[in-house]
């Protein structure tokens, strides 16, 4: 048994910034301008209907006492600090040579709005970044518009409603098919681009048969999306066969590989018929999630497709980076300008230190690190694994089940995880919404995670697992090693609890004062 952590996070008694300091706290005095300059420039630089009537409501602090608030704050965070094994999302080290790439000058200081001439550094990483993608993909142009995985799935819609609409076909190519284990990002976005989605469920083997496949293309199929392998891990064997029956009917195809990384250099969306695909560079290619962004969905596809992308496209003539934005056919953007660069720098710095070497062996890494942790797991009282008469080895995650515990002493998934941040450990990924494995978690190792760092995940689920039985009512009030008890979600349904902005607080705290006064 691997010795646990004890444990104790720091707890500051520390109040938001806007109530520290005191009249005249500062943390840089800044010199009036030189005579000179104001004469050159004019007194009046803003316009009066636009200058303050007050001075602003900023906290007045020094620089050591702000330096200090932020880190007695981060003291008392947990998140991506301890052991992390969060399943779909591939979580990886962020290096950081590829944190200082992006804050050099060359990247930090520029603007979309330049002259292309002017960022031919820029626009020559993400012309080569495209190349590597395509190498990897076997697809002919990437673009890094989309804001994330779900963006790179409307970019998808988008893309087959321009495509249909060109030949006249829009009106007849009305249904997007997928999978009830496809993420939900590709059913949602398909409907919000004004496709019918058809979900098709789960059969013996844990995927949709190819029998249902072909019963529910027609001529009315505009594309399929589908992610392989799936959240549970388990990767279809006849997806070429899915390819080839959604072609038969002339159907686009488009594969998300939010799980690439077990599969990374192993296979070629190109090679198994797929006219477009997307990467998740805030996951697979090791650029920071950042809690939920910035992230990008690269999107890219074949020759057919190109002249639908949004604009601009990074293309390269005659030795000289252009953003192509002539392209008469194209679907519009998704999102504003080229994308985030600089998660895209950050993705190709990944991609460069790794080699296709490097790359080959992350993916061996994450599979077999999967499937020790598949076998552990497995020897768990209360835990059960889903499709469990799937008995193949799943890929680089494996989606299980709490349901049996659960049932044995009502301590929830949600309870669980609450729990796990006691032993400094990152509470658990567990599903997308809607459920459908009771009481899901979803870990992957992924080529980060020693197998130290492995071990002592799943013995603090074992623990925790112990614990459920012995002692139920401390699991389910937990975390109690943290700064702070519980959060009560039901406060962030009530508007009155809770402000976004500094003023908005003071004026419903000054309500709520008012109101205890005059009871």
């Amino acid at each position: 048994m691997t010795r646990l952590p004890e444990f104790r996070a720091a707890k500051w008694d520390e109040p938001v910034v806007m109530e520290m300091g005191r009249p005249g706290g500062r943390g840089q005095h800044f010199p009036a301008p030189e005579p000179e300059v104001t004469e050159a420039v004019g007194a009046a630089l803003i316009p009066a209907a636009m200058a303050r009537q007050d001075r602003p409501e900023l906290p007045e602090i020094t620089e050591f006492e702000a330096q200090r608030h932020y880190l007695h704050l981060s003291q008392m965070t947990l998140g991506m600090m301890g052991v992390s094994l969060f399943g779909t999302c591939t979580m990886k080290y962020n290096s950081k040579t590829a944190e200082f790439a992006t804050l050099r000058p060359e990247l930090a200081e520029v603007h979309p709005y330049q002259h292309p001439d002017t960022l031919q550094g820029v626009l020559e990483i993400m012309h080569d970044f495209d190349g590597i993608l395509r190498s990897l993909s076997g697809m002919d142009q990437f673009i890094f518009q989309a804001g994330g995985g779900a963006d790179a799935a409307y970019t998808m819609a988008c893309v087959a409603r321009a495509y249909w609409q060109d030949r006249g076909m829009l009106g007849q190519r009305t249904e997007m098919v997928t999978s009830m284990q496809a993420h939900p990002c590709n059913p949602a976005t398909a409907a919000a681009a004004g496709f019918k989605v058809v979900n098709l469920p789960l059969e013996e083997n844990g995927y949709p048969s190819l029998e249902a496949l072909k019963a529910a293309v027609s001529e009315k199929t505009a594309l399929i999306m589908i992610n392989n392998p799936d959240d549970m891990g388990i990767y279809n064997p006849e997806i070429k066969e899915w390819v080839k029956a959604a072609k038969e009917v002339g159907a686009l195809c488009f594969y998300d590989h939010a799980n690439f990384n077990g599969v990374m250099g192993k296979l070629s969306a190109r090679e198994l018929g797929f006219d477009a695909c997307m990467f998740m560079l805030h996951k697979t290619f090791g650029a920071p999630k950042a809690g939920g962004g910035p992230a990008v969905g690269a999107f890219g596809c074949t020759d057919d497709l190109a002249a639908y992308l949004p604009t601009p496209v990074v293309v390269k003539s005659g030795g000289r980076y252009l953003l192509d934005e002539d392209r008469p056919k194209s679907a519009g953007k998704v999102r504003e300008f080229w994308g985030n660069v600089p998660q895209v720098v950050k993705a190709y710095a990944w991609a460069r230190a790794m080699g296709a070497e490097g790359i080959q062996l992350g993916s061996d890494i994450s599979v077999v690190a999967n499937n020790y942790m598949d076998k552990r797991l497995g020897e768990i009282p209360g835990l059960a694994r889903s499709n469990p008469q799937v008995g193949q080895h799943r890929m680089e995650m494996t989606r299980w089940s709490l349901g049996p515990l659960a049932e044995e002493t009502g301590v929830g998934t949600v309870d669980f995880a609450n729990r796990m941040a006691d032993y400094g450990i990152d509470p658990w990924w567990m599903s997308h919404e809607p459920w459908i494995v009771a009481e899901p978690f979803t870990p992957e190792a992924g080529e980060l995670w020693s197998k130290e760092d492995i071990d002592l995940w799943i013995d603090v689920v074992a623990k925790i697992c112990e614990e459920a039985r012995s002692d139920p009512d401390m699991v389910k009030s937990a975390p109690h090693n943290q700064p702070i008890a519980q959060v009560k979600g039901d406060a962030f349904e009530d508007p009155a609890k809770w402000a976004m902005t500094w003023r908005a607080w003071k004026r419903k705290r000054a309500g709520s004062d008012a109101a205890r006064g005059a009871a």
